[in-house]
């Protein structure tokens, strides 16, 4: 039972890394990576394509399923020269970062997981929650707060 909690874990830490991958800025992601220096040595198992998937949604969240039309995608798959297993799916058409992307997972998977997590996945995880944050803020300037007066003539 225990390793099955493990596993857990270690699915939820992955698939929180695979979704900071996925929705990182291309261009932020190149630098981060390209700062860290040579990119190691891999085999294509699955080499970038591009395709389509169809994406679900539910009204309220919490309703039945419906399909609310269709994304680009690229995908890929590698394996370095130790074995390790990288995947990538991120929207849009962007090879690059799809290859990336899988170099990183492959990457977390090893003895250099810490430094991933160090010099990119935290960076772009403060760097996106930042700017989430100022999004907010800018939004929440155009709120409008509505009141009803009571002018005492009953």
């Amino acid at each position: 039972m225990a390793d099955r909690q493990e596993l857990t874990e270690a699915e939820a830490a992955r698939r929180s890394w695979m979704s900071l991958l996925a929705k990182a800025p291309a261009g932020r992601l190149a630098d981060l990576w390209q700062a860290r220096g040579a990119a190691p040595g891999f085999e294509w198992l699955r080499a970038p394509e591009v395709g389509g998937v169809m994406v679900r949604g539910r009204a309220g969240g919490t309703g039945a399923a419906f399909n609310l039309g269709e994304m680009v995608v690229t995908r890929c798959a590698l394996k370095l020269a130790d074995g390790r297993v990288g995947h990538a799916m991120v929207q849009g058409r962007d090879r690059k970062k799809a290859e990336i992307a899988a170099l990183v997972d492959a990457g977390m998977q090893g003895a250099e997981a810490e430094g991933l997590r160090a010099g990119l996945l935290e960076v772009l995880e403060a760097e996106m929650s930042s700017a989430k944050a100022a999004r907010a803020a800018k939004a929440d300037q155009t709120k409008v707060d509505f009141f009803t007066m009571v002018r005492g003539e009953d």
